[in-house]
Formats: structure tokens, sequence, C-alpha cells
């Protein structure tokens, strides 16, 4: 099941507002679908591409460790990252269905240099899936839908009232958002591949 976020981006649409066209079995559906499509996006690829080093010019993350600031992220880096996103909106998912509203932010991300090979990234994408869908499980039968997370009035100003579909879409939205970063680096690598086959 494919998702256009187009609401949220495009036309003013709340994270709460557009969660409401969504039942379980559609977030089920779109985790899913999200990771197949991740899978798909890696299967042909070496280790070697999964760990190659983009060059990529608006690279900018003020949270990255010291020195790592402007450096291409690569494959096996977006998938630590991505993966850690969606499985805290899981998280955040699980607390509000049963009803526990939270401020905490419940994300471990993998660490990326430890990713070195294509086996691990497919590794660390099925076990995303299966915790995901393992959070959605837990979802009771009548789930409280007006439990909201507790967030900073800049937050709710900028994204509105989140509760657990919601939380769900939230990370999914980011891991899709990056699809495009994804396939620029895939481009990168096999491009860099096939000039080193043709130097040989």
């Amino acid at each position: 099941m494919q998702i256009d976020f187009s609401p949220i981006t495009g036309q003013g649409v709340t994270y709460l507002e557009f969660s409401r066209r969504f039942t379980l079995a559609d977030l089920k559906a779109i985790t899913n679908t999200s990771i197949d499509t991740l899978l798909e996006m890696i299967h042909d690829l070496s280790d070697a591409d999964v760990t190659f080093d983009p060059v990529d010019p608006h690279a900018h993350d003020p949270f990255a460790a010291e020195g790592e600031e402007h450096i291409g992220w690569t494959i096996a880096h977006l998938i630590a990252h991505i993966t850690a996103s969606s499985e805290e909106g899981a998280a955040q998912s699980s607390l509000l269905a049963r009803g526990c509203p939270t401020s905490e932010r419940p994300r471990y991300e993998t660490p990326w240099r430890d990713i070195t090979t294509k086996e691990q990234c497919v590794q660390r994408l099925e076990e995303s899936r299966r915790m995901r869908l393992a959070y959605l499980d837990t979802w009771p039968d009548t789930p409280h839908l007006d439990t909201y997370r507790e967030v900073s009035p800049r937050f709710k100003e900028k994204f509105g009232e989140i509760n657990a579909p919601a939380a769900l879409l939230f990370g999914l939205k980011h891991e899709i958002g990056h699809y495009d970063q994804i396939r620029e680096v895939r481009q990168q690598a096999l491009a860099a591949h096939e000039a080193a086959v043709a130097g040989d």
C-alpha cells in the first residue's frame, strides 16, 4: 500500500487530520510497503555499494559527531537513521494507543559504522519491520485516539496534535522523505563501480 503525503506537505493538512483516513490494517500495510521498497532499492547492490561515500554538497547535520557534520551519508548510514526514526514513531504509537501520553523519544539508532555489508542492511530492515509491526500489534481493540504526545508549543504549532496513528505516520513520512537521497547515493555508487570496471 503506497502512501501520498502531499496533503501534509502541500495542503496544510495536519498529521492528525491525515491519519483519520487510515485503519490499523492500513498502517501495517504501509509499513510493509516502505520496507519492501527499501529492500528493492538495495537488492542488487554489493557491500562496497552500501558503504560507498557519496558526494553531497548539501550535507549538513548539526547533530552529527564532531567532524562528520558535512559528510555524505552512505546507504548503510541512511538505513540506520530512517529505521530508528520509524521505530520511534511506532513505539510512541503503541504507548498512545494504550492511553499513555508521553513526552519521551524512545529512539535508538544502530551505529551506522557497524553496518558494513548489504546483508547487514537487509537484516536491519527486516528487524525494523518486525519491531514496527510488533508495536502495532500492541494496540488495544479500541485504541485511545484522543491521547496525544506531550510536545512543546512550537512543535504543536508546526505539526499539530500527534496521536497513535499520527505518530506512526510521522516516522514513516520521515523515512519516505529519504527515498530520493537513497536513490541518489545508489546511482553514485553504481556509477563509481562501473567506472572502476571500465578502468581495469
